[in-house]
């Protein structure tokens, strides 16, 4: 029998690739509207700003506005990074590659691909690669 599991075989035909997509292209789509309502809402805090005098350091309120000021930031960095992880997972499935683990080469379950379309590893990998201690600097 080997040590094949049943999603080493590749049944990806034309539906399941269009499938595949539309879902990243339905992510890539909800992604940029987030990160539209994030640059927003970044804008709206450095408005508020501008009203006043804040003085971070000696103002009550200057810490809270530059946290959400810096978590804002930090949310469009993410939602950026997804973006490119997204348009990388549209280049592999224009390649043929969708859908393989950049690790072992298997097949990616569907079921993972639903969850996490631009998903590069799967589950098995990505399991092992959590538990690895970070590499010493």
């Amino acid at each position: 029998m080997g040590d094949t599991s049943p999603h080493d075989q590749d049944d990806r035909g034309p539906a399941p690739l269009a499938i595949a997509r539309a879902r990243l292209a339905a992510d890539r789509a909800d992604t940029l509207a987030r990160t539209a309502a994030l640059g927003r809402d970044f804008d709206a805090i450095v408005a508020a700003n501008a009203l006043v005098a804040v003085d971070d350091e000696h103002d009550p309120e200057g810490a809270s506005t530059a946290f959400e000021r810096a978590h804002v930031a930090a949310l469009i960095a993410r939602a950026n990074e997804h973006l490119e992880e997204l348009d990388q997972a549209l280049e592999r499935l224009e390649r043929g590659e969708y859908g393989r683990c950049e690790s072992c080469g298997r097949t990616i379950p569907t079921e993972r691909l639903e969850i996490r379309p631009a998903a590069t590893t799967c589950v098995r990998c990505a399991q092992s690669h959590s538990r690895r201690p970070p590499r010493p600097a």
